[in-house]
Formats: structure tokens, sequence, C-alpha cells
């Protein structure tokens, strides 16, 4: 597909909803606040059903809507993930999803090409990993191969879709601390990143509670690239966290899924909407010639001024 027919996602729109901020990472919804987290979730969560994704299009998070900052949501829980310990100690990254009564789960709907996601970030915004564990259905352990380069606390994501007819995507996290001495970084602004020999551009602004057009361009050696593969059942695919809590959100760009051989690019285009005035960390995958890349941005939401306030009195009346 040419670049012109993958901006009608301009149209379709990939809405960005940052996920709204929680004090305590590791904190537990209590059940009776099972049924208000699967509405949120509707709001902002992801379903494939007949082999069409869809996204959530309304993008105005709440203080309330708790997404991605809690292990426990929707009758879901994420189980103490296992880990090495220290910095250059190879071994697994394992753990479990427990149902309501603490049994693990076993079965699990296919979105965006896998049955489970998983994010893990240092709390810095650094060190930003997508992978695909692989899950014993037996035990209902999902574990990879693993291994810290960097020490500091690491947020871990679980992100999947109970297989159930029409249930909502659902993002469960723990913290994982890894020994060792830990300086944080502090991200500049940017909205270029250089990675793997390609340079991959942001154009547009944030805006807090407006939705804001953001279009990403990717180009090598100075020309476009026009071969970016279907990775992940879209062409491009989008994590955002807000700096500070990382709320958490997981998104596809959306549109008709990409057919066998199929390429597009250079640019991919979003509508996005942060709830909060803020900076938001943006992680962009991609796959050329069958090779995955991940960039990230470094953006800053401004507070939007409000419709009253955006009027001006004519003085030439």
């Amino acid at each position: 597909m040419n670049a012109g027919g993958r901006l009608a996602l301009y149209g379709a729109g990939l809405v960005v909803a940052f996920g709204a901020a929680f004090a305590v990472a590791g904190a537990v919804v209590p059940g009776d606040k099972a049924a208000t987290w699967v509405e949120k979730e509707e709001m902002n969560g992801h379903t494939e059903e007949a082999g069409a994704s869809t996204h959530g299009s309304a993008a105005h998070a709440t203080a309330d809507a708790l997404k991605g900052l809690s292990l426990s949501a929707g009758g879901f829980t994420l189980a103490p993930v296992d880990a090495p310990a220290a910095v250059g100690e190879s071994g697994t990254l394992s753990f479990r999803i427990l149902d309501e009564d603490g049994a693990p789960v076993t079965s699990y709907a296919t979105a965006h090409d896998k049955e489970l996601h998983l994010m893990v970030v240092r709390s810095d915004g650094e060190l930003f990993r997508h992978v695909h564990p692989e899950l014993d259905e037996g035990t209902g352990t999902w574990s990879l191969p693993w291994t810290w380069t960097d020490a500091g606390t690491y947020r871990v994501y679980a992100d999947f879709t109970p297989d159930e007819k029409g249930a909502p995507g659902v993002t469960l996290t723990r913290t994982v601390e890894v020994a060792g001495t830990f300086a944080p970084a502090h991200p500049a602004l940017t909205k270029t990143d250089e990675v793997d020999g390609y340079r991959v551009s942001l154009e547009g602004d944030l805006a807090a509670g407006s939705a804001s057009e953001l279009e990403i361009t990717v180009s090598r050696d100075g020309a476009p690239v026009t071969t970016l593969q279907p990775y992940l059942g879209a062409f491009g695919h989008l994590v955002a966290l807000r700096e500070g809590d990382l709320a958490y959100l997981h998104v596809h760009a959306e549109g008709d899924d990409p057919q066998p051989g199929e390429t597009s690019g250079p640019e991919i285009g979003f509508v996005a909407e942060a709830p909060t005035a803020g900076r938001y960390l943006l992680y962009l995958d991609f796959q050329v010639d069958g090779a995955e890349h991940s960039a990230r941005f470094v953006v800053e939401a401004t507070q939007a001024p409000h419709a009253e306030d955006s009027s001006t009195h004519d003085d030439s009346h």
C-alpha cells in the first residue's frame, strides 16, 4: 500500500488516550471496582473478533481510569514476577495471570497476532522492551530467557485479551527491582530518533484534553522508507507512557489489516489525545526486511485552552 493510502489512517484515526495517574504502581483494585474497571477498559481497550481489530475511540480518560497501573483488574491478577536478581545474571523471566478464583489462566484470545504482549521499562523511561513470552498451557506460566543489562526499578506490563467473546483488553503491571548502582536518566524532549540506521521523525504537538494530529516518518540515508512491513498485524505499533507514574496504553494503527506482502510508508498517521499536561514517552515499533526496530520520542503536552478562553471579543464591532 502506498503512503497516501496509509495516511487514510487520519480519517479512521488512531486515538491515543494516555492512561490516567495512580499513585501506587502495585495497588490492587478491590472486588467492587471490577465492573467499573471493565467499563473503563471498554473506553480505552482493544478487542479482536473475527479478524477485525478495534480500539476504543473515546479518548477522554478520567482521573479514576486506572490503566496499566494495577496488578489486579477486571477479575485478573498478575502474580509475582520471577526474574534474575542482578545485572548480567542469565535466567528466565516468568509469571502467571490468575483469575478471580486464584487459578492460573491458560487460554487467551489472540490480539495483534499474539496472545500476550509483555512490556518492560525502567522507571525513568529507559531500556524499553516489547517482547512475547511463551505460554505453558499446563501450568499457565509465561516465560522467556532474560538478562538485565542495567540496574534499577522496572515496570513489567502484561497486556492481553481474555478468551471471552467481546472481552476488552486488560493491562496489568508489577515492579521488579534489579540490584546494582542506578543513576536515573532524565530524557530530553525530542521528536527524532536514530535507530539501526533509520531516522524516525515525529511531527505535531500534543495538547491536553484536545485531539492532536501526529505524523511519524521513517527514512534511511535521506530517502523515504516505503517498505514498512506488517508487524503484529499493523504497520505501526505504539506504546505511550506518561513520565512520572508510567501510566500506560498499548495501541496500534487502525485500518484494514495488512495483506501478505503488502508494504507501506514512509508516513504513519495518528490522532492523539493526552488527558493532562506533562511529558510523555512514545515508543514506536516498526519492521523492515524482517527486522524489528523501536524508536522513542519524548514530547510535552501543553494545557489546551478551554473553549471559552479561546474565544476573543472582536473589538471591530
